[in-house]
């Protein structure tokens, strides 16, 4: 597919326009704040604007306002988000909660994009993607100025337009006609554009209802000691604008590390998995994961666990069993086909898992496309109208000739993302291995029907990883995508472009280890950890790409079940987490060396083990555990009649 072009703002009017309210904002600051005794020589706000406000939950309120500033120094661009202090009695949301959301002082050198989103209804607002792939929570605009803000930002660093996506404006894309002609070719190019400063800079911060404070320009800088930061053209990272904010975890350590781990290394077949030999050279691990706690020299002390898990698991922690067989299925069930005991099964399918063989019916149930109180002759006719329901689905996008396509640009750049996308999802398993797989044509149209069945939701990149295990287990078209369906009813909040869903679960992460090991949280919060984004792909595509692809359907047939907690899988990410606590505190890792090694986990995870202490600490935290998780949490618990979840709408607050 030909890569798009960019051009430039200044051939949009509306920019055009905005252009000069932003050259007056950037006047009225630089009069007003110049002579602030506050401000250190040399730094001046060129941007300023109150009641920017953030959406932790989706509950009104719990939002978060503060002061939005764009701060010049020397050559450089930096931008900062305060909270107001002491605006809201919320119990919920405590002053140390409202600080998780602080921005202090972010380089636009580290800027990748911004995404602006101006809603017919409802509040502007604007998200931050940063070079490295995270993704800041979305800034509401409750009284305007995003153009301004966009114009402000075009005045001191290079900002243009993305042809794929007209909301989305690209920072420092290029530096020089060079650069754009080696882009145009795919050839490696530098994507450092903008000097950062030598010395220190300290910016004065007052906001209305707090006290003065001081916020360090230096200490967001990174230290490039000189040096370009390089990044080659690989298909594995073609990475568009739609995966900088769904995949808001690959910092420029993760890029190196997990492109090789994702195309060649993750040996998914299914039966006997082993590793490849090359896996262990690529990722160069001296032991593994399972020996870190034992010989790893420690450089600081390390506060002890007060949760010891393997004494934890032994209390509470019930041994796994052996998957759920033939001769137990069927004692399930009636003469009909009916469950009898629902509960019973998923209890019996939490604790072992399910033969393959028996996947294909038993994810139906678990995923609500069958009822459990369905025979088996009703559920052959549901099958039959169903497959009638998706051939209608997938005729509206087979009907449109290439003259309509052509002036139907979000289905062309949908079909383009699921194109790229699919012929790069678990390659490495017999099931989609090959040229012309016919599996891989599955995936794609399966894919491109949902786009249309939810057409609001559409298409995102990380789709393609949570469909590819159900079409290799339902091996059918109709039944898989009905199947992924109810899965993106649970999961579909994690790609909402305002990314509400996966902040929900990260914030609720960092109250369970604060709950569970306050000491480790303590050490994320003092070396600005403490949003958890190097848990962002765990909990977005629900681990798939840390296991090897059978402990991957084992896993999710056990989430599926919500045997003790709809959100275990939150709490095997404080498992992995606490099992690793003495190497990343006695290494003092800073946050990107902890997301390297994060990833580096990649196909080490000791599933039983890591389930079985999720299971103890699902149940030490019991209801002050379920006190951290904000309702409405992501995913949702499904309704009795086991049919389709409602779809949260994409601007839902």
């Amino acid at each position: 597919m030909q890569e798009a072009e960019h051009h430039d703002l200044s051939d949009d009017a509306d920019y055009a326009a905005s252009q000069q309210q932003g050259s007056a904002s950037m006047m009225r600051c630089d009069s007003g704040k110049r002579s602030s005794s506050s401000e250190p020589e040399g730094a001046q706000i060129v941007y300023l604007k109150d009641n920017v406000t953030i959406h932790p939950t989706q509950f009104a309120s719990e939002r978060i306002s503060g002061r939005l500033k764009l701060i010049k120094q020397g050559s450089s661009l930096f931008m900062t988000w305060i909270p107001y202090k002491g605006q809201s009695t919320n119990a919920r949301l405590s002053e140390k909660d409202r600080n998780l959301y602080t921005i202090r002082a972010v380089p636009f050198a580290d800027v990748k994009s911004i995404r602006r989103h101006t809603p017919a209804i409802g509040w502007q607002y604007i998200i931050v993607v940063l070079s490295f792939g995270l993704a800041y929570p979305p800034l509401y605009f409750y009284n305007g100025g995003v153009r301004e803000f966009l114009a402000t930002v075009k005045q001191h660093v290079l900002l243009v337009r993305s042809a794929e996506d007209s909301n989305v404006f690209l920072v420092n894309d290029f530096q020089n006609p060079l650069q754009r002609t080696l882009s145009s070719l795919e050839l490696p190019r530098a994507v450092s554009a903008v000097s950062v400063p030598s010395t220190p800079v300290s910016v004065g911060e007052s906001t209305s209802n707090q006290n003065e404070e001081r916020i360090d320009v230096s200490a967001s800088v990174p230290q490039y000691n000189g040096r370009q930061r390089l990044k080659g053209h690989d298909p594995a990272r073609d990475i568009s604008i739609q995966v900088l904010e769904k995949f808001s975890l690959v910092t420029k350590f993760a890029r190196e590390t997990t492109s090789q781990l994702f195309r060649e290394t993750h040996n998914n077949g299914f039966g006997p998995l082993e590793r490849r030999n090359s896996n262990q050279s690529t990722l160069d691990y001296s032991h593994k994961p399972s020996d870190y706690d034992e010989d790893v020299p420690i450089q600081h002390p390390v506060e002890p666990d007060p949760l010891e898990l393997d004494k934890l698991s032994l209390v509470w922690g019930k041994p796994r069993q052996p998957p759920l067989g033939l001769e137990e299925w069927t004692s399930f069930l009636d003469s009909e086909g009916r469950v009898v005991d629902p509960k019973d099964l998923r209890k019996r399918i939490f604790y072992g898992g399910v033969e393959h063989k028996f996947r294909k019916e038993v994810w139906a149930l678990l995923l609500g496309y069958h009822t459990y109180e369905s025979t088996y002759a009703e559920r052959e006719y549901q099958k039959s109208i169903k497959k009638t329901e998706y051939e209608t689905i997938k005729n509206q996008w087979q009907s449109i000739s290439r003259e309509q396509a052509k002036r139907f640009a979000k289905f062309r750049e949908r079909k383009g993302l699921i194109e790229k996308d699919v012929v790069r999802t678990d390659r490495s398993i017999a099931f989609y291995d090959g040229d012309d797989n016919p599996n891989v044509n599955l995936l794609h149209d399966i894919l491109l029907t949902y786009s249309f069945y939810n057409f609001d939701l559409g298409y995102c990149q990380g789709m393609s990883d949570l469909l590819s295990p159900i079409l290799f287990v339902m091996e059918d078209e109709s039944e898989s995508f009905w199947c992924f369906v109810a899965l993106m009813e649970r999961l579909g909040p994690n790609f909402n472009r305002d990314q509400n869903g996966m902040h929900s679960q990260l914030f609720a992460l960092s109250k369970l280890v604060e709950l569970l090991d306050s000491p480790l949280h303590d050490y994320f919060k003092q070396n600005d950890c403490l949003n958890y984004f190097f848990c962002f792909r765990w909990i977005l595509i629900q681990f798939k790409r840390e296991l090897e692809y059978e402990k991957t359907m084992r896993l999710w047939e056990v989430l599926w079940t919500h045997h003790l907690s709809e959100h275990l899988h939150l709490y095997v990410c404080v498992a992995i987490l606490k099992r690793y606590r003495r190497k990343i505190m006695g290494e003092q890792m800073d946050f990107d060396t902890l997301l390297k090694f994060i990833n580096e986990l990649s196909g080490q995870i000791d599933l039983d083990a890591t389930l079985r202490d999720a299971e103890a600490l699902c149940i030490l935290a019991g209801e002050n555990g379920a006190a951290c998780i904000p309702p409405g949490t992501p995913p949702s618990l499904p309704v009795e009649d086991g049919s389709f979840y409602n779809q949260q709408d994409d601007e839902a607050l």
